[in-house]
């Protein structure tokens, strides 16, 4: 194959130069990896080589100019893997992450190219650099000492082979969690398996058994979508056990898809990886290029909200046992029971339920919701693209535009469940922004798991779907608004604690009574919720909130534990994942939200490993910024929406995040908002 043959490597013409989905196919990715590489190596080792004495411009400057067409074609090929995957991808994706892990660490042990940065660093305040590139320079640095550049050989070697077995561990940990989810469908059959399934939940059903070739059948699967509303109305007792079982025992079968012996690999290897970077465990080496900073500081955050939950979620757990007990039944609750009592007593206290709230939440409203909030807080507005020719028939694209009509973006949204597609939801990129070669505007995706509606029905969202949905959108305008030179410092490549605070700050705006008088619209009588049901959602906001902090915190707190440890895994993953929870004493009614057999955030990857507190960490900042707006009185007060558009939005990580946090507030957040916000504090 000849490169003008194969799409990947050849400019991308089409509208918003989106890669040619139409023309790639599988046998292109590998010959593509294999020519992007060689030429990185190139590009990097002529930056080393270079006779001349180091400068940023033909130091720093080139190494953000190299490595173009590499990130093209990894980003197809990555995005489809998580998207849109099959077996043939899969196969490639398990020889190319060991062979990418290879080449990008063996970039960070370069002995030249180390020393070029390493003098540019040391002589900074020789240099007229912007402070920008001040920042730049800082992060190159520190990326290198922290791939190993100041090791010796033996351990250089030694970090290259340790980065390429965890690649291909990650992998297949992945793929595994993947196939579980896949192998996975809870058939009803009858009548009396649907007993408590409320329309809207058998419609979802039987369109996801259409979809697996099951006409006339309803289909539960792994997606929370599409297990949460069975968990949470299905009378039938032993199937939500069931149902709750496979959930939760992802990872853990029998079969080749059981994940344990790779967690502990992955343990020990990043124990070994920390060890040789001078650290006494990986959290240590983590956390030292973070906000915490310290496993201490994370610890008493998270002890700080733990005891509160705790003690929320008793009496929560009390209310249900007690509801169980006047029903005439006879068993203490259950993780499987949690959710569907819940709702009941939900209903009696709120006088409201998901089947009264569900009919306004339609996707295509939240969506413009979201939309719309963007424009009124940052002037930016979304038209629809026609006619692209996208990888999958369900992804759709907006042109983003700012105020002036001046191209900002491309959006695309990808919004619904199917077998190809790992469960979750995220937010990546085909492209991201830059302005070191004239300006590059960003292409930016989110990705979710909702379950479509049937024939001539619109999908309808639970109110955490509609969160999640804008949390996600959150994320696409951190990499929207982007606006920098340098893609080293563009986006979302911030420090791990600090990129969930435009997430989860953007999610405050859903619940506010104008968003939701505007755009919860009931589906059948195009009527606009009514202002007694907001009261009643709103004043229902942190029900269940000492079940939703302890299922998260119990996760946070076990990645952090199994990260700190400076020994060897010498026990069983599952004895030590219940070890942690014996230690924190965590309500056996309660399951964590995510087992370490199928954590993907902890295992599929490093980036959250040790770093899963980061939403509780971000939390406190986005619950402190959101008060800024609540304390002015208008919540797109223009003076603070611009603020924090151009020190959190738009900076990426131009300045360190407390700074750009201080820039944006004033100060440094507190936490009192956080235990208002989540019911723990008189307000």
């Amino acid at each position: 194959m000849t490169e003008q043959q194969n799409p990947l490597l050849v400019d991308w013409t089409a509208p918003f130069e989106i890669p040619p989905f139409d023309r790639i196919e599988h046998r292109h990715f590998e010959p593509a990896f294999d020519q992007a590489l060689a030429q990185n190596k190139q590009e990097v080792q002529e930056i080393a080589d270079n006779p001349d004495p180091a400068t940023f411009e033909n130091t720093i400057d080139r190494l953000e100019s190299s490595g173009k067409l590499l990130r093209k074609v990894s980003s197809v090929f990555f995005n489809l893997c998580g998207t849109d995957t099959n077996e043939d991808l899969q196969k490639i994706e398990s020889r190319i992450s060991p062979i990418l892990a290879r080449h990008y660490s063996e970039i960070g042990l370069n002995p030249k190219l180390f020393e070029r940065i390493d003098r540019l660093f040391e002589s900074q305040s020789d240099l007229d650099l912007s402070p920008e590139q001040r920042r730049v320079l800082e992060r190159y640095h520190t990326d290198f000492v922290r791939s190993g550049a100041k090791l010796g050989s033996s351990e250089k070697d030694r970090m290259t082979e340790i980065n390429a077995r965890l690649a291909s561990l990650s992998t297949s940990f992945t793929q595994n969690v993947l196939a579980d989810e896949k192998g996975f469908q809870l058939v009803l059959e009858s009548e009396n398996d649907l007993r408590g399934l409320p329309e809207f939940a058998r419609e979802a059903a039987a369109t996801t058994a259409v979809e697996n070739g099951l006409n006339g059948k309803h289909v539960i699967t792994l997606a929370r979508s599409s297990i949460e509303p069975f968990l949470q109305f299905s009378e039938r007792r032993d199937l939500r056990e069931q149902a709750f079982q496979a959930w939760v025992d992802r990872g853990v079968g029998d079969g080749e898809t059981n994940n344990l012996d790779n967690i502990k690999e992955i343990l020990d290897l990043r124990l070994e990886l920390a060890n040789l970077l001078g650290y006494r465990n990986y959290a240590d080496f983590k956390l030292d290029d973070s906000m915490a900073k310290s496993s201490t500081a994370v610890s008493d955050l998270l002890n700080a909200v733990w005891e509160p939950a705790k003690q929320t979620a008793a009496v929560e757990r009390d209310k249900l046992q007690d509801l169980i007990e006047t029903s005439g039944e006879n068993f203490k609750v259950e993780p499987w029971d949690w959710r569907y009592y819940a709702e009941k007593v939900r209903s009696t206290e709120f006088d409201i339920s998901e089947t009264e709230i569900k009919p306004y939440f339609q996707l295509e409203k939240m969506i413009d919701a979201a939309f719309h909030t963007a424009q009124r807080l940052f002037g930016l507005e979304f038209k629809k693209v026609e006619d692209l020719r996208l990888y999958h028939p369900d992804v759709r694209a907006w042109e983003v535009t700012d105020s002036e009509g001046t191209h900002v973006g491309l959006f695309l949204g990808d919004y619904f469940a199917r077998p190809s597609k790992r469960s979750g939801a995220w937010m990546s990129g085909f492209r991201t922004q830059e302005n070191l070669n004239g300006p590059v505007r960003p292409i930016i995706i989110n990705v979710m798991n909702f379950v479509k509606g049937g024939e001539g029905m619109p999908s309808l969202l639970s109110f955490d779907d509609a969160r999640t949905l804008f949390h996600e959108f959150g994320h696409a305008l951190h990499g929207l608004l982007s606006d920098v030179t340098y893609p080293r410092i563009a986006g979302t490549r911030v420090a791990r604690d600090f990129v969930e605070l435009p997430s989860q700050l953007f999610e405050h705006w859903l619940s506010q009574s104008e968003i939701l008088k505007s755009y919860a619209v009931h589906y059948q009588t195009g009527e606009p919720i009514s202002d007694a049901l907001v009261d009643r959602i709103l004043r229902a906001r942190n029900f269940n909130q000492g079940f939703a902090t302890v299922e998260y915190l119990a996760s946070a707190i076990v990645d952090l534990e199994i990260h700190k440890r400076d020994s060897r895994v010498d026990s069983e993953v599952l004895e030590i994942e219940n070890e942690c929870l014996q230690n924190i004493d965590m309500p056996k009614e309660i399951s964590m939200r995510h087992r370490l057999s199928h954590f993907s955030h902890l295992f599929s990857g490093p980036g959250y490993a040790s770093g899963y507190y980061s939403y509780m960490w971000s939390e406190v900042m986005d619950a402190d910024a959101f008060a800024a707006f609540e304390e002015s009185g208008d919540i797109f007060d223009p003076e603070i929406a611009s603020r924090l558009k151009n020190h959190i939005y738009s900076s990426g990580s131009s300045e360190p995040p407390d700074l750009a946090y201080k820039h944006f507030r004033g100060r440094l957040p507190e936490i009192e908002p956080l235990l208002e916000k989540r019911g723990f504090l008189d307000s």
